[in-house]
């Protein structure tokens, strides 16, 4: 199966080198697990992708995008791809949710920008993610705005607003850390399933292997920059290799290790 992103040998230097060589394959329908310590990297190699990284940031490697090279396009050439056939959830919905503005209309805004639909159109439309997401009410919620819902429902919009345009990779960056352990395995179960229903290759990137542990096909562990263990997620979790991931794991309660496969 051809991978739907390829990052190859990525480094980012800020001031000093803080990604060294990462190289990760992303396919279509399957969950891939990015995971590491705060200050790691792992975060910056998602927003790389989409080019949101400091103007003084300096990048080497390649990040592919099918046969199309990301790294060093233009702003004008990257925002023909962010929102379209990339996407992005990121921890806090309000940061990427307009507090003034209707869910509707940002919806809408996605699906009239990039698939050029009527305004009759793309609202239905709308109504149609909010619904497949689990907004109670998708109708009446088009005309509400942000601070009206729930985090858990702000997260859900978020995820509606990264599938607007019918992406083929999805990042998402630490998407439940906010979120109550009840809310969060809901928003898990989604990614899940919207992996499979859509054949979207998703990146998910968090500090909590027990969130991997629920909803990853297979993991990539950071450590200071580089990548220093990846399995699929039964291999890992039953046989970790590297003593940075024995330390992670060890750090989890042992129920969140049991809930892996449950649903």
């Amino acid at each position: 199966m051809s991978a739907a992103l390829t990052i190859d040998d990525l480094t980012i230097d800020i001031g000093r080198r803080l990604v060294d060589g990462v190289s990760l394959e992303l396919t279509a329908g399957r969950v891939h697990g990015l995971a590491g310590e705060s200050g790691s990297g792992k975060t910056l190699t998602s927003l790389a992708v989409l080019g949101l990284l400091p103007r003084h940031a300096e990048t080497g490697g390649s990040i592919r995008l099918g046969g199309e090279e990301l790294l060093g396009r233009s702003r004008r050439a990257l925002n023909r791809v962010r929102g379209r056939r990339i996407a992005m959830v990121f921890q806090d919905p309000s940061s990427s949710l307009h507090p003034q503005i209707t869910v509707g209309r940002q919806l809408s805004d996605h699906a009239s920008t990039h698939l050029g639909m009527s305004r009759k159109a793309a609202r239905a439309h709308a109504a149609s993610l909010l619904e497949r997401v689990q907004v109670p009410n998708p109708d009446g919620a088009l005309d509400r705005y942000p601070h009206q819902f729930s985090g858990g429902q702000r997260q859900r919009i978020a995820i509606a607003c990264a599938l607007a345009c019918d992406p083929d990779v999805l990042l998402a960056d630490e998407p439940t850390t906010a979120l109550d352990v009840t809310v969060q395995a809901g928003i898990l179960r989604l990614l899940r399933d919207l992996a499979l229903e859509r054949d979207l290759a998703v990146l998910l990137v968090t500090h909590d292997l027990g969130v991997m542990s629920a909803i990853a096909d297979d993991v990539a562990v950071m450590r200071a920059g580089r990548i220093v263990e990846r399995a699929d997620r039964a291999t890992l979790f039953a046989r970790p290799q590297h003593e940075y991931t024995r330390q992670l794991l060890a750090a989890l309660p042992g129920s969140r290790l049991e809930e892996g496969d449950d649903d």
